[in-house]
């Protein structure tokens, strides 16, 4: 029995984000009765701490319960989840075991239990993310503990799984020993059946009409552009709305960015404060006009996988991580004015949807099914 051990998502169910929804995936597709999932999951109830579940034969919920409400909880149900495993590894004789750890947030502690490691001969395997300490949402102090974690991690690992090219490259130039231990697996999106949904529907629900609006789907936070996308449709001579789907409730950069742009003056700039039933988000993105992803930071960005697989056309912001996924199926901007000069050309729009719309659907069909992710999984936990 191979078993496996994710820690760092806040669940297996996924009602949060893409750690999550990459999880339930992983386990879903997986489909081998001699594999075993124990999934770590951030629980608010401390009677049920550190109580393994079990959910069916292959499948296994550890809740790790933290008391705190503060920005480092999610470090302490990382580092607490972390722990309990190996403990539990230990308390059950599992050998042969592998630890998948979502994210940078254990600092030296996998360098503490190197030798509890090696006796069971459990491998470590780490998926840096995107490069959290370039991340503005996060302060100085915030940065330097990534950049520890990063450096300490990726040093004291087994293998380092990178879900875009750019941090595959990043993580084997600045840390020379890791070339040859690093591997790259982007990200899946799941196939949406139409037939069954009513797509008239959901575009009644929230006021939308076929192809008579642009998308933008994401955390509102800097590093997504947003404030950039605002002034240059703003500024764009484009009659369609923008619809701004993000997480609007939980957000402080949120009326930031409205005081900034004065974007509430313009009657074609609608938020939408998060969607998270899929097959209504899938309705909303097949049906846009175009989509723009303005994400700068991080590696394969399961929205950007979603958007090609539904939505005919997309407007990337110009980074290595956004054209290694897209590649010659979207178009991009970057500069001030760039994204103005597309959005008013729409005769450029209008025969790019046209044809690199199939040519998205091919590349989504070819590289980015959860089907052909999780067998690439199987490879590295064979």
């Amino acid at each position: 029995m191979r078993n496996i051990f994710i820690v760092g998502a806040r669940g297996y169910h996924a009602n949060y984000g893409g750690w999550e929804t990459f999880v339930s995936n992983l386990v879903d597709y997986y489909g081998d009765k001699e594999t075993r999932f124990y999934v770590g999951e951030l629980s608010s109830d401390s009677q049920r701490d550190k109580i393994m579940e079990k959910l069916d034969d292959n499948l296994f919920l550890s809740p790790i319960y933290v008391k705190t409400k503060s920005s480092p909880k999610m470090f302490f149900y990382a580092m607490k989840s972390y722990v309990y495993v190996l403990k539990y590894i230990k308390d059950n004789n599992l050998r042969d075991c592998y630890i998948y750890v979502l994210g940078l947030k254990l600092g030296p502690l996998l360098w503490f239990n190197k030798m509890l490691r090696r006796k069971y001969n459990v491998k470590i395997m780490v998926n840096p993310d995107g490069l959290e300490h370039r991340r503005s949402k996060w302060n100085k102090v915030v940065q330097v503990c990534f950049l520890l974690s990063e450096w300490s991690m990726l040093n004291h690992c087994d293998k380092v799984i990178c879900d875009g090219l750019g941090i595959q490259k990043y993580v084997e130039e600045k840390y020379k020993k890791l070339k040859g231990k690093t591997t790259y697996i982007a990200y899946g999106a799941r196939k949406v059946d139409f037939t069954e949904i009513d797509e008239s529907a959901i575009l009644k629900e929230y006021k939308l009409k076929k192809d008579g609006y642009c998308l933008m789907v994401g955390r509102c936070v800097p590093e997504n552009n947003y404030e950039l996308v605002i002034r240059e449709f703003m500024n764009s001579k484009v009659k369609k709305d923008l619809i701004i789907i993000s997480n609007l409730s939980s957000s402080n950069y949120y009326q930031e960015l409205v005081n900034v742009t004065g974007c509430d003056k313009d009657k074609r700039i609608k938020f939408i404060n998060g969607v998270y039933n899929q097959d209504k988000l899938a309705v909303i993105r097949k049906n846009a006009y175009l989509y723009i992803h303005g994400h700068s930071v991080g590696g394969t960005n399961p929205s950007l996988i979603e958007a090609i697989s539904l939505t005919d056309l997309n407007i990337l912001y110009d980074v290595c991580y956004n054209r290694d996924i897209g590649g010659d199926t979207c178009l991009y901007f970057k500069d001030k004015g760039s994204l103005v000069t597309l959005l008013n050309n729409k005769k450029l729009l209008d025969s790019s949807k046209k044809t690199l719309g199939s040519e998205a659907k091919k590349l989504y069909e070819n590289n980015f099914t959860w089907e052909k992710i999780v067998d690439q999984y199987k490879q590295v936990f064979k």
